[in-house]
């Protein structure tokens, strides 16, 4: 929220996305949860991502929920993971927010507003 630092929230650039993989991955290799808490999680165009990058617990705002919660059952795990492997390939954060925005919009259009 902080007007001086907001340009520098990027949760789809590569790196951030890279980075969450190897924690989901690495947590999982050791049969722990791994969770996303916060503003990423409560928006509704990363759901099918932060599914697909492994993610077992999304945390947002109670107000939020019912959406997050419609999102998640209107996706199946391996078209996420596919969107990630898809993501990979791509360059820059808003390619990859382009290509999340067309699968959130294919399974839960409406929510999007």
């Amino acid at each position: 929220m902080n007007e001086k630092i907001a340009h520098l929230y990027q949760p789809t650039h590569p790196a951030v996305l890279r980075l969450l993989k190897m924690i989901a991955d690495g947590a999982h290799d050791h049969n722990l949860w791994v969770g996303v808490c916060g503003e990423m999680a409560g928006d509704i165009a990363l759901i099918p991502l932060l599914l697909g990058l492994g993610m077992d617990e999304l945390s947002t705002a109670a107000i939020l929920v019912p959406r997050v919660k419609r999102a998640v059952q209107s996706l199946a795990i391996p078209e996420c993971r596919e969107l990630v492997e898809e993501t990979f390939k791509l360059d820059t954060a808003s390619e990859i927010l382009a290509r999340c925005l067309e699968l959130a919009d294919k399974r839960y259009g409406d929510l999007l507003g």
